[in-house]
């Protein structure tokens, strides 16, 4: 079975607890722990239900991509042999040296444009049932270091060592799954990447949305055949 990627364009929800603290922060600080957050949203009950989802609603798409990836690839291997060909002949024909070059090129967009068109349904179902996780990340983050009596959370890539017990990973993606037990695969109709989040932020800056979306249908997206 293919794996789901969440759109990685899209960044984690802002949080409170900035990555990046200086000196006199760290020494204050009495409990200090690590978390991967986008980890957490990935190892998230409702994305793994949501993967699983859209896997079974969006099959189609995904065959049509992947058998379309695999024709694209070898049309584009003949274009390089081409290229390369070209490169190793003595004297090289600077004119036809980079008119292959830009088939190759050309070719590459092209195949890019075409699956990502193709894959459009899956992204956008993937990217809205993790904004929905990503808008309650905050308070699970929150919520984590609590119980767990911290004070100051890091990435892991800001530290060099550390033992076992400070990460408290496990710890968010168990108040992510208690604030948000299910997530929906069916955006509404006008929904773009990264909607939510703005929208979100706006709220919080006391602005309207910028694209008011209509409440999410119930159940998954049907099946484009």
């Amino acid at each position: 079975m293919k794996k789901i990627l969440v759109a990685s364009a899209l960044a984690i929800a802002t949080l409170s607890v900035s990555p990046m603290m200086a000196a006199p922060a760290l020494a204050q600080a009495k409990s200090i722990a690590v978390a991967d957050l986008e980890g957490a949203i990935r190892q998230s009950s409702a994305m793994q239900a949501a993967g699983q989802q859209i896997q079974t609603t969006y099959k189609a798409q995904l065959d049509q991509q992947e058998t379309r990836e695999q024709t694209l690839q070898a049309e584009l291997n003949v274009l390089v042999a081409k290229l390369n060909e070209e490169s190793k002949k003595t004297p090289q024909n600077q004119t036809a040296l980079q008119a292959a070059a830009k088939a190759v090129q050309d070719k590459r967009q092209a195949a890019n444009v075409e699956l990502s068109k193709i894959g459009e349904p899956v992204e956008i179902a993937a990217s809205y049932a993790q904004e929905q996780v990503q808008l309650r990340l905050n308070e699970a983050v929150k919520a984590a270091m609590t119980a767990r009596k911290v004070d100051l959370l890091l990435s892991p890539e800001a530290v060099i060592a550390r033992e076992n017990n400070a990460d408290i990973t496990a710890a968010v993606v168990a108040e992510i799954n208690r604030l948000v037990p299910t997530v929906s695969i069916a955006a509404p109709a006008g929904y773009r990447p990264g909607q939510l989040l703005q929208n979100a932020a706006r709220a919080a800056q006391g602005a309207a949305p910028a694209a008011p979306a209509a409440p999410a249908p119930t159940g998954s997206a049907p099946t484009t055949r």
